[in-house]
């Protein structure tokens, strides 16, 4: 029995050692050396292609090494195979810290200061006490409740939203379609960390920033395809928005035209909110796989209906 990981090879030397240490009966193939394919069972990739399925007769789990699935082209992956994101301590806490930051970038003006520096301005702005900031979380799994735990020690109001009711002690929760109206009205702090799925695809759009207060600002933790970046540019421009810290685009990298790159009211990086580490991912892997053995519900199994 054997796992075959495609992807980022240093991350999966890592992998391979943390295997070899602790699961010696389990083999730890790299793509493309792969062993005998019939003893492949486990496959962790990033993006595997159809023809990759079609050398693994015997293949029984997918793992996503990331968060989410919405990289995958479920309907190439065979029925028969169960499909499961990344569910990590790493991967969690460095959303927490990405999103506390970004939250208090916005909160503090830090944009509005980054480019006072490059103006050569100096110029104090007028801050709101974190009592009248409201924060509001869309996507209530475990991304979502972990960050909303974290910021309640700032003293933002929390809201969150999500496609089916949740209850979290200290958060005003709002679900569904129905519902979106009311949630996005209260939001001084907007952050996406929804899945992305045919539902979500292109949610903040005008109609969403122009239910957001005055001046909100924008965090899109999330993906790329829930942003219509066309949108958020004429939000920002005609001043509908404040600011928005932005981790994930359609393109990445964009081009070097892009407008992000420049924008005054933009802060970008470059897809690293979120990122499975070596040690604690390479565990959560070995753990769900013996969870398999042992005919355990895995952590992050999704549903192929829902896409998540």
């Amino acid at each position: 029995m054997s796992v075959l990981y495609k992807s980022e090879i240093d991350r999966g030397r890592a992998w391979q050692a943390l295997f070899a240490d602790r699961a010696p009966d389990i083999g730890f193939h790299l793509w493309p050396e792969m062993g005998d394919p019939a003893a492949i069972r486990y496959l962790a990739a990033w993006a595997p292609t159809a023809d990759i399925f079609a050398a693994l007769p015997n293949l029984e789990v997918l793992f996503s090494i990331g968060a989410g699935v919405d990289q995958l082209d479920l309907s190439q992956v065979p029925p028969s195979v169960a499909v499961v994101r990344m569910v990590e301590a790493g991967l969690t806490e460095g959303m927490v810290e990405y999103a506390v930051f970004a939250t208090l970038a916005l909160h503090r003006r830090v944009i509005d200061y980054i480019s006072d520096q490059r103006q050569g301005r100096w110029q104090p702005a007028r801050l709101v006490p974190p009592a009248q900031r409201r924060v509001g979380v869309m996507g209530l799994g475990v991304l979502g409740q972990a960050v909303l735990a974290r910021l309640g020690a700032f003293g933002f109001p929390l809201l969150g939203w999500s496609r089916t009711p949740h209850a979290i002690a200290g958060v005003d929760c709002y679900a569904g379609c129905e519902q979106l109206p009311d949630f996005l009205a209260q939001c001084d702090i907007l952050i996406c960390l929804l899945p992305l799925t045919p539902e979500t695809r292109g949610i903040l759009c005008r109609d969403t920033f122009d239910r957001l207060p005055q001046g909100a600002g924008l965090i899109n933790a999330g993906r790329g395809g829930h942003l219509i970046e066309s949108d958020l540019l004429d939000a920002l421009d005609g001043g509908r928005l404040a600011g928005a810290v932005l981790d994930v685009l359609n393109s990445e990298p964009p081009p070097t035209t892009h407008p992000f790159w420049r924008h005054p009211k933009i802060l970008l990086t470059p897809h690293i909110a979120s990122m499975t580490t070596a040690d604690t991912g390479g565990q959560a892997l070995l753990d769900n796989i013996r969870r398999h053995q042992a005919g355990i519900p895995m952590q992050g199994l999704i549903r192929r209906d829902l896409g998540y």
